[in-house]
């Protein structure tokens, strides 16, 4: 163990600056540094565990994004160490993870200036097509003055402006862990599988430790119950459900029915609803991997033909009073014209009174009878 922690050890802090964008591209291929520093960090008391916090620090201040990504796919597990370690009350052998925490939620709430970060969120209209839904029909019925004010107006919900953080205390523990999980799911694509399998056991260990649900585990290590909180919870579903879908379909259900089981103790609302809303739309077996990983499966539901029914106001009763004598004047004229044109052809061209007639007949509706005024020209 020791060999490969020096291994370890060798090959973050030996790396040049001028090497840093060809060391990013070839970091994620190395499996076996990626498993011991995970050991590094399960193990409170190795003595390399400060110096892999100070680099992995030092790779996620870089302005490589790779090297950000390696240092994030860790986060799980450190969350899980220093929530299981601020459990059992042993601050001293927290120090060093705490300030890696610290340190990376301190520099995702600044932009590169230095000015607090403002994150924006679009709400999806429902009058245009988005992923998440279809565009509904909007009659004239539902056009009225309060969904007037209403109608394409675009929501954005900001966050951000979040203070600096020294220390963590009860009170901004989970204000801190939750923006961290944030900033993990954003990137969550770009994760290799050891992060997913890592984000699956940090859910469902914090979920079940100290219950008696444990006691049903492999995992049976003893350790305190951990106070959760219910945003921080919806971000570990969020997570979750991604690594469901990206290979780690058993690990992935089980931690979402610890999180389930947890919110159902301890009352919270939205954990509750958003597990069950995703326990339920849940397929009854593993996705199709043959497109290969980061595939979510989307269903559309097909589009079919609606009624719209208009409102009826004095305008409309308008409208259909003139289509009605519009239709009711058009027979009249179609049907004299042809008794007209019947008795002409019948009896002869020879009265000037039924010739002026038809002219006229035909001149008003010509737009509807060019053929039958062209015929009865020829006869005339």
């Amino acid at each position: 163990m020791f060999d490969v922690d020096s291994g370890v050890n060798a090959s973050l802090f030996s790396l040049p600056e001028t090497h840093i964008p060809s060391y990013a591209g070839s970091l994620h291929l190395k499996k076996s540094l990626v498993s011991a520093l995970y050991r590094v960090i399960q193990d409170p008391n190795n003595e390399l565990l400060e110096p892999v916090c100070h680099q992995l620090f030092e790779l996620y201040r870089s302005s490589e994004n790779r090297l950000r990504r390696f240092t994030l796919q860790f986060l799980p597990e450190l969350v899980w160490v220093y929530l299981r370690i601020t459990a059992s009350r042993d601050r001293q052998s927290n120090g060093c993870i705490e300030a890696l925490l610290l340190g990376i939620y301190n520099l995702e709430i600044v932009d590169k200036d230095g000015n607090s970060k403002l994150l924006s969120f679009t709400i999806p209209s429902l009058s245009k097509p988005s992923i998440y839904h279809e565009p509904s029909s909007l009659g004239s019925m539902a056009l009225m003055e309060g969904a007037l004010c209403q109608h394409d107006l675009i929501r954005v919900v900001y966050s951000g402006l979040h203070p600096q953080r020294e220390t963590f205390t009860a009170q901004n523990r989970f204000e801190v862990l939750c923006f961290l999980m944030l900033c993990y799911n954003s990137a969550v694509i770009y994760m290799p599988v050891s992060s997913y399998q890592s984000v699956c056991r940090m859910s469902s260990r914090l979920c079940i430790c100290g219950f008696p649900r444990q006691q049903q585990k492999l995992w049976r290590e003893p350790c305190n119950r951990v106070l959760l909180d219910p945003e921080f919870m919806v971000q570990m579903l969020a997570a979750v459900y991604h690594s469901i879908y990206n290979g780690e379909w058993e690990m992935g259900r089980e931690a979402l029915e610890d999180i389930l089981y947890r919110a159902q103790l301890e009352l919270y609302a939205q954990p509750l609803l958003l597990g069950n809303a995703m326990k339920n739309s849940l397929p009854g077996s593993p996705p199709d991997e043959s497109r290969g990983r980061k595939v979510l499966q989307v269903e559309v539901t097909p589009t079919i033909s609606r009624i719209s029914i208009s409102a009826i106001t004095t305008a409309s009763i308008r409208r259909h009073r003139w289509k009605r004598e519009g239709k009711t004047t058009l027979a009249f004229g179609v049907a004299k014209l042809a008794s007209i044109l019947q008795s002409l052809f019948r009896y002869g061209s020879g009265r000037v009174e039924q010739d002026k007639e038809i002219v006229t007949i035909v001149l008003s509706y010509k737009s509807h009878f060019k053929l039958v005024t062209r015929f009865s020209l020829l006869n005339l």
